[in-house]
């Protein structure tokens, strides 16, 4: 079966969607450096198991447009997308599954319109409650004391021509840093001050790996050699604006049905999430229905450990359908 790929207009841009099988609708996100090709494991078979996988480029990636405005990168906006992707599709409802970015896109997403959502799948990025000030604020203290990528993408042009200059060799070297074969918080050795995210960055081992292939990284590469990282690291540079945006949902709860998976050495929950993230996502996601750990699997675990994630996801869509949303089970 192959991968069918499209344009759908909505919510004024134009993006790149990519498919396979038919049923209801299961929509993947990705996050940042990614494009919907981080998903090419999933789609089949998700769409084996009776169902219709949908990848998109988020806006600013891949062969999606790439907006100038940084107010159109907040999630208000591209939950929009998200939304009118699914009436092109004429879906009232979609199961959505989310990764980095493409996680935190999601968990607003069901804060904003929990009503075209039939369930969340969530990989290592999981629910914090909105915090009483601006991210930014936290990052630059810890970037007083060390190297912070969240700190050091917020002035426009700086990582955008360190990156752009050599995409395929950044996309190895962080997509290695991020798994479970290094350890990434050992970034923050280094200094903030005259230092670039490729210095602190370790060397990529020569590919393959056990996780990733040439043609993959090929593939990935392709499209940033192309468009560059600024549509990226736009997302980042809205997080303030973000958090502005949700002064509404502060205290808010995600009630809709949610499964959470993620690799018991990512980053992101070791650093990022907290000091107790699962516990701090069980009290404000009432909607939770299973957490899973996959071992030996880091930030990117539906590349380092596809059969497990693909095992899980198909799983806990059949537990959706065996158990809907408002059932009592």
């Amino acid at each position: 079966m192959e991968f069918a790929q499209r344009f759908v207009t909505t919510n004024g841009i134009r993006m790149h969607v990519t498919e396979q099988g038919e049923g209801a609708p299961v929509v993947f996100c990705h996050g940042f450096p990614h494009t919907w090709y981080v998903w090419h494991r999933q789609l089949p078979a998700v769409a084996a198991a009776g169902y219709r996988a949908i990848a998109p480029d988020l806006r600013g990636y891949g062969q999606t447009d790439i907006p100038d405005d940084l107010e159109a990168y907040t999630n208000r906006a591209v939950c929009a997308d998200l939304l009118g992707l699914l009436d092109d599709l004429g879906a009232e409802q979609a199961v959505f599954v989310g990764l980095d970015f493409g996680a935190a896109l999601l968990w607003e997403l069901a804060l904003r319109a929990p009503e075209r959502v039939r369930g969340l799948i969530v990989l290592n990025n999981p629910f914090t409650p909105r915090p009483p000030r601006a991210p930014s604020q936290l990052w630059s203290k810890a970037a007083a004391r060390h190297f912070l990528h969240l700190n050091y993408f917020q002035t426009p042009g700086i990582a955008d021509a360190e990156l752009g200059a050599c995409p395929r060799e950044f996309l190895a070297r962080v997509y290695y840093a991020l798994s479970a074969d290094y350890h990434y918080l050992d970034t923050w050795r280094f200094p903030a001050e005259d230092t670039g995210y490729l210095d602190v960055l370790p060397a990529a081992p020569t590919l393959p790996w056990r996780w990733l292939n040439i043609d993959e990284l090929d593939t990935l590469a392709r499209d940033f050699e192309r468009t560059g990282f600024t549509g990226g690291l736009n997302w980042y540079r809205s997080l303030d604006r973000n958090w502005e945006l949700t002064a509404d949902f502060a205290g808010a709860e995600v009630t809709v049905a949610t499964y959470f998976l993620y690799g018991d050495r990512d980053p992101d929950m070791e650093g990022f999430s907290g000091r107790d993230p699962l516990a701090t996502m069980r009290e404000h996601v009432p909607g939770l229905r299973e957490v899973a750990e996959i071992a030996n699997a880091g930030h990117l675990v539906q590349l380092e450990r596809a059969a497990e994630v693909n095992e899980l996801i198909t799983a806990h869509l059949r537990d959706l359908d065996a158990h809907p949303p408002g059932a009592l089970f």
